[in-house]
C-alpha cells in the first residue's frame, strides 16, 4: 500500500514538472507588474498542470514503455499502480491545474496551459510514433511554461522579451533529449519507435547534438542583447553561456555512453543557471527601484 502511494510521484515526473514551474515564475518576474501572491499561485497551478500532464502521458505510453528497460520499472508497467487510478489521478491534476490558472484571472494563461496539454498528450505524443523529429514540434511544450507566467504576471503580447524567453526555452529542449538516444536509442528502436540513432551514425549524431547545444548557449545572449538583465548579471550570463558551450561541445563530441547522463545534467544545470541569473536580476532592480 505505501509503495503505491509513493509511486504517485514518479508518476508525475517531479523534476520536469517542477522546472515547468520554475520556467512560468522566471517568465512571471519578468513581466514584473504581479504580486508575490499571484506568482506562488502561478508555479503552484503549473506545477499541478504539469504532474497531470505528465502522469496522463505514462497511461498513454504504458505499453511502450513496458518494452524499454530505461522505462519499465515506472508506476504503471510495473504494475505499482494500476492503468484506470493512474488516468483518474492525471485526469484530476489537469483539472485542478486548469482551475488554479483560471483563479489567477489571466485568459491567455489559462488558454495556454489548456493547450500545452493538448499538445503535449495529443499531438507530441502522437507524433513520437510517427517520426524521429517528433522532439522538434514537440519541443514547444518546454517553450510555453514561461509565457503562461509571462502573461499571468501582466506582460504584453508583442514584447520581444516574450519571444527572447520562450525561445531560450524551445533550444534548450531539443539537445536535452537527443542526449538521451546515447543510451537509449536501440530501446527506442526495439519498442516500435522511430529513433535517431537508426537514421544517423553516432557521429553524425554527435555533431549534430552538439551543434545544437552550441546553437541553444548562443541563444541565451539574447536576453543581454535584448537588455532583460543589467551590467553585472549579463556578464554573468555570458561567462556562464560560453563555458557551458565549451563543455557541452566537448563532452558530446567525445560522448560516451557512460558520460551522456553527465551531459544531460550539465544541460540542465545550465538553464537553471539562465533562470536563475534572469529572475534574480529581475527582482532585485524592482527592489531597488521600490526604496
Amino acid at each position: 500500500m505505501r509503495e503505491g502511494i509513493l509511486s504517485y510521484p514518479e508518476l508525475c515526473k517531479i523534476k520536469i514538472s517542477f522546472f515547468a514551474a520554475l520556467s512560468a515564475g522566471a517568465g512571471f518576474f519578468l513581466a514584473s507588474s504581479g504580486s508575490v501572491s499571484g506568482m506562488l499561485i502561478l508555479t503552484m497551478g503549473v506545477f499541478i498542470l504539469a504532474c497531470g500532464s505528465s502522469a496522463l502521458n505514462q497511461y498513454q505510453e504504458r505499453e511502450t514503455d513496458g518494452l524499454m528497460a530505461r522505462t519499465k520499472k515506472r508506476p504503471i508497467p510495473s504494475g505499482r499502480i494500476a492503468p484506470l487510478r493512474a488516468l483518474c489521478f492525471s485526469l484530476a491534476l489537469i483539472i485542478a491545474g486548469i482551475l488554479s490558472l483560471l483563479l489567477m484571472g489571466a485568459i491567455p494563461a489559462l488558454l495556454l496551459g489548456a493547450f500545452t496539454v493538448v499538445w503535449y498528450n495529443g499531438v507530441y505524443t502522437f507524433l513520437k510514433r510517427k517520426t524521429a523529429f517528433a522532439v522538434i514540434p514537440g519541443a514547444l511544450v518546454g517553450a510555453i511554461p514561461p509565457a503562461i507566467g509571462w502573461f499571468a504576471g501582466g506582460g504584453a503580447l508583442w514584447d520581444p522579451k516574450l519571444a527572447v524567453t520562450c525561445f531560450v526555452f524551445f533550444m534548450w529542449q531539443v539537445p536535452h533529449f537527443w542526449v538521451l538516444l546515447f543510451n537509449y536509442g536501440r530501446e527506442y528502436e526495439e519498442a516500435g519507435l522511430p529513433s535517431l540513432s537508426d537514421l544517423f551514425s553516432r557521429t553524425q549524431l554527435q555533431r549534430i547534438t552538439s551543434q545544437w547545444i552550441f546553437a541553444m548557449v548562443v541563444s541565451c545572449f539574447l536576453p543581454v542583447l535584448y537588455g532583460m538583465v543589467h551590467t553585472f548579471t549579463a556578464f554573468l550570463l555570458v561567462a556562464v553561456s560560453a563555458f557551458s558551450a565549451w563543455q557541452g561541445v566537448r563532452l558530446v563530441r567525445s560522448m560516451k555512453d557512460s558520460n551522456s547522463q553527465l551531459v544531460f545534467s550539465k544541460l540542465n544545470y545550465h538553464m537553471l543557471s539562465v533562470v536563475f541569473l534572469v529572475s534574480f536580476d529581475r527582482l532585485t532592480y524592482t527592489l531597488i527601484n521600490t526604496i
